[in-house]
């Protein structure tokens, strides 16, 4: 299932009682599988042409604006990055490319923990003759 740049996936499309995730492509998406939000699995039939209005999205720790990019957990992806657009209480998960795109993956990206080798011993002067 491929998607587009310009495709918005709405989690309240099938689930009107969900927390309403809704994401928008911003590019790549050859490899798409699936998005996994409060226990859902978003697909291609989740797309739609604009959200639907609807009160009671539940913000979670996905801010509005927040981009998920695959490409940078994954050089060898397809590279779908996504923007989120409202709601995300409940999101677990992208799979794409055979990838799992998921927060904590996200959190060791943004603050660079396990993207560096060990620590440097700190440039002690030497002591001694010259």
């Amino acid at each position: 299932m491929a998607l587009k740049k310009g495709d918005i996936i709405d989690e309240r499309k099938r689930y009107p009682d969900s927390c309403g995730l809704v994401v928008k492509v911003m590019s790549g998406g050859e490899g798409f599988e699936k998005l996994i939000c409060c226990g859902h699995e978003l697909t291609e039939e989740d797309v739609v042409p604009s959200p639907e209005t609807s009160k009671g999205r539940k913000k979670g720790s996905l801010v509005i604006g927040m981009t998920i990019d695959e490409k940078k957990l994954f050089p060898d992806s397809c590279g779908l990055r996504v923007m989120v657009m409202d709601g995300g209480a409940g999101f677990q998960e992208i799979l794409c490319c055979s990838h799992s795109v998921n927060e904590a993956a996200m959190q060791t990206l943004e603050f660079g923990i396990g993207m560096r080798g060990p620590a440097e011993a700190p440039n002690t002067p030497q002591s001694g003759n010259a």
